[in-house]
């Protein structure tokens, strides 16, 4: 890799360690970034152990803050999603995939915004919301890391406040991530000692980005951060399209 990829990746995990923080939805331009230089399905083994240590690092910050009923309506559903993304992922069209995902979150994020702006306040009780979106976000983070989207839209829809939301997030998202590990290890052979060699190098820049990210996250006000989410949650949405 050149010195300009190199810079790139450094930027990617740093992203993830400001996604992490709490600023949910950017962390699609990180897997945008390692895609271009690493490919889609490949770069799924690079990202994925930068994430089970951000998740770490998320979990510690903010163990205080988790709605647990959240979680267990949630985790059932997205194991599935990735056994499924795990048996059809090796013959999956990426490009086709990820336009469709782009375009399905695109249309959520509007949904979203029109919820927003009509102030309702109700909070989905259907259980098909549930499994629909845990399944989607299960599928969609074995197979290209892109469940945040999902996840960002049903706590949304379940009206968390700021830390709820994220220290939620932060759990479902360490269990979930170490239980793709080993597909990514044995099926897909997508982890290697050399992919690892390289997740040592980025680790500081995801560091930075954590620490960084909790000072920006920290600035936001309850009432602003749901907007927040969903303009970032959007434009990832679109960068995915476009990339």
């Amino acid at each position: 890799m050149d010195i300009f990829q190199w810079i790139l990746i450094f930027l990617a995990a740093f992203i993830i360690g400001l996604a992490k923080a709490g600023l949910k939805g950017i962390d699609m331009m990180n897997v945008t970034i390692m895609a271009i230089i690493f490919g889609s399905k490949a770069s799924t083994g690079i990202v994925l152990p930068l994430l089970c240590v951000a998740d770490i690092m998320a979990v510690s910050y903010y163990k205080r803050h988790v709605q647990w009923p959240q979680f267990w309506k949630l985790i059932p559903w997205m194991v599935i999603g990735i056994l499924i993304g795990v048996y059809v992922g090796k013959d999956l069209n990426e490009v086709l995939f990820r336009k469709m995902m782009a375009l399905i979150i695109i249309f959520t994020v509007v949904m979203m915004v029109f919820m927003e702006a009509r102030k309702t306040r109700t909070i989905p009780e259907n259980k098909l919301f549930v499994i629909t979106t845990g399944l989607a976000s299960g599928f969609t983070t074995m197979l290209g890391n892109l469940a945040g989207a999902f996840s960002n839209i049903y706590f949304l829809a379940m009206r968390m406040s700021k830390n709820d939301f994220i220290g939620t997030a932060a759990w479902v998202f360490l269990v979930i991530n170490l239980f793709k590990l080993p597909f990514q290890v044995i099926y897909w052979k997508n982890i290697t000692p050399a992919t690892l060699q390289t997740d040592l190098w980025l680790i500081p820049a995801l560091v930075a980005g954590f620490l960084v990210g909790l000072k920006i996250v920290a600035r936001i006000k309850d009432n602003n951060y749901r907007k927040v989410v969903i303009v970032l949650t959007f434009l990832g949405a679109i960068v995915i399209f476009f990339k």
